[in-house]
């Protein structure tokens, strides 16, 4: 008989995982502990890519987990390459060369651009320029022309998310669309996701457990209806060292119910 997994947890990482500053988790180290005692699952969900995301797995020691990469446009399952399906990408890119002119892509630029425009060391843009699943870039054009941009993107399914300076296209899958995916095929008794931003609520909202983590260097997340009911709550403490409190307490919590 296959054991049950008792507890999920979806995390974000940027400001949630990973302290926002240094990119560090080493204050999230007792809270990574403890849902290891209790043979839990950590599945990383981020703006990232599968190339970025791999290490941070393996590092953490989850590389036998699924990760959710590119914001929930597509899934990083164990034992998959990272980079080793690109169908998707190259699609969204050849819709592109039909659709009004002012959107630089990533596609479009090269690694040392990438690197500036980031601010990422020249092996960290490497790895964000692999794209699968969506492209980021900047626009340089009117708004007017950008009204008509993405509403030629919306007529092929292609849709927009404005995250910081980058434009970022895909088919539209968020990472809470990931995470019911990952949720049907390995069927954890319960699930916890954590975030720092506007992009994780639905991924929060859709766990049994949510947490925004406190990130004062984030827009705000607004009151979720979870609060309320007592499903949702947040931190006092921001990134690593909030995570890793809302997860020790939440374990106790689940361990008693």
């Amino acid at each position: 008989m296959v054991p049950s997994l008792p507890l999920l947890v979806f995390s974000d990482l940027d400001g949630t995982l990973l302290d926002h500053r240094d990119y560090s988790w080493a204050q999230a180290q007792p809270g990574l502990d403890a849902l290891r005692g209790i043979g839990g699952g950590l599945v990383l969900a981020s703006s990232k890519t599968a190339a970025e995301i791999d290490i941070l797995r393996q590092e953490m020691g989850a590389k036998d987990w699924p990760a959710i990469v590119e914001n929930g446009a597509g899934i990083l399952w164990p034992g998959t390459a990272p980079g080793a399906d690109r169908d998707e990408y190259d699609r969204l890119r050849a819709t592109l060369r039909d659709m009004p002119k002012g959107f630089t892509g990533f596609g479009d630029m090269s690694v040392d651009e990438i690197a500036r425009q980031t601010g990422l060391p020249p092996e960290a843009a490497d790895r964000a320029a692999r794209r699968q699943f969506s492209e980021p870039g900047l626009w340089r054009g009117s708004d007017a022309d950008l009204d008509r941009f993405l509403a030629a993107l919306a007529r092929h399914g292609i849709h927009a998310r404005r995250g910081g300076r980058f434009l970022t296209l895909s088919h539209g899958r968020t990472k809470a669309d990931a995470m019911h995916e990952v949720v049907a095929h390995l069927r954890p008794e319960r699930t916890i996701a954590l975030g720092d931003a506007p992009n994780d609520v639905e991924m929060i909202e859709a766990a049994d457990r949510g947490v925004i983590v406190r990130n004062p260097d984030a827009p705000a997340i607004p009151p979720l209806p979870g609060e309320a009911r007592g499903t949702i709550h947040r931190t006092t403490r921001s990134g690593p060292a909030g995570w890793s409190d809302a997860i020790q307490n939440l374990i106790l919590e689940l361990s008693r119910n």
